[in-house]
């Protein structure tokens, strides 16, 4: 995995890029636009060297780190990677179209892989001309951060492909790596979102205020931070998206998006990146 390619620059995507530009991968981030291409480098470059202001990576790794990173606008670019990692919104007809045009672009062999937090990873295979060559592998918010990473295989993923992207994130980028079969949620979200939309519907009623649930959780279960919080950082989008996912597959009340969230959503209150989620940033 020496050349990788990510698909989308936004706050995954390059964290995505960051993490393997430091492990020592040679990185391509493709944009959609010269203005995004050119956002998207300036997220690495801050991030890296802001881990140099904390003492985390010296100076010169850091150098080192974003000289491995060049952006693009133009697919094509990403014909000789090894891996590409597509971190693209949570759109499953524009994430399928994208690994269609990837599987035509990069060369026999190589590894495609889907960051989707909720979507079914059979669907961006059968996009493919090479499903077995197609894999999950779910990064968390903030990537440089948080140490887990979730490796999917859809029921037509080769297990050799699985096992080179788990031991790239394990071996090389240093992650805690957990293997999940392809369910909707997979193992986290599967867990989480149902409790995210249980503290969701609690304020809704009027069960407790927002602060009273998040005081609740954090004081109560050890938790660093309560679930409306939580919420805020994920993005509220993002949450309602799994929720959606997890309700299609499983068909349970429970696990139906509560309208609140999807309010909020329609509203664009959807959390730090905007300003405004259950609580202001602004």
């Amino acid at each position: 995995m020496e050349l990788v390619g990510v698909v989308g620059g936004g706050t995954m995507g390059a964290g995505i890029a960051e993490v393997c530009a430091k492990a020592g991968s040679e990185v391509i981030v493709l944009e959609t636009s010269e203005e995004f291409a050119a956002k998207a480098l300036e997220r690495v470059t801050t991030s890296i060297n802001k881990g140099v202001a904390r003492g985390k990576i010296t100076q010169e790794d850091a150098d080192a780190a974003v000289a491995r990173v060049r952006v693009t606008t133009d697919m094509a670019d990403l014909a000789d990677r090894d891996l590409v990692i597509e971190a693209a919104p949570e759109i499953e007809s524009l994430k399928a179209d994208i690994f269609a045009k990837l599987d035509a672009v990069v060369k026999p062999g190589a590894i495609l892989a889907t960051n989707t937090s909720s979507l079914a990873v059979i669907k961006m295979a059968q996009a493919t001309s090479r499903p077995g060559q197609v894999v999950g592998v779910h990064f968390f918010n903030p990537v440089p951060v948080m140490p887990l990473v979730e490796v999917i295989s859809a029921l037509t993923t080769d297990e050799e492909a699985a096992n080179v992207v788990y031991d790239y994130v394990k071996n090389t980028l240093g992650k805690t790596a957990v293997r999940a079969g392809d369910r909707a949620g997979f193992i986290v979200n599967a867990l989480l979102i149902p409790y995210l939309c249980q503290a969701v519907r609690m304020l809704e009623s009027g069960y407790a205020t927002k602060e009273d649930i998040d005081d609740a959780m954090k004081g109560g279960c050890g938790y660093p931070m309560g679930p409306l919080t939580l919420l805020d950082t994920v993005g509220l989008d993002v949450a309602l998206n799994a929720a959606q996912s997890l309700y299609d597959e499983f068909a349970e009340p429970h696990l139906a998006p509560p309208s609140l969230l999807r309010r909020m959503v329609d509203a664009g209150r959807l959390g730090r990146k905007t300003g405004e989620g259950f609580y202001s940033y602004k």
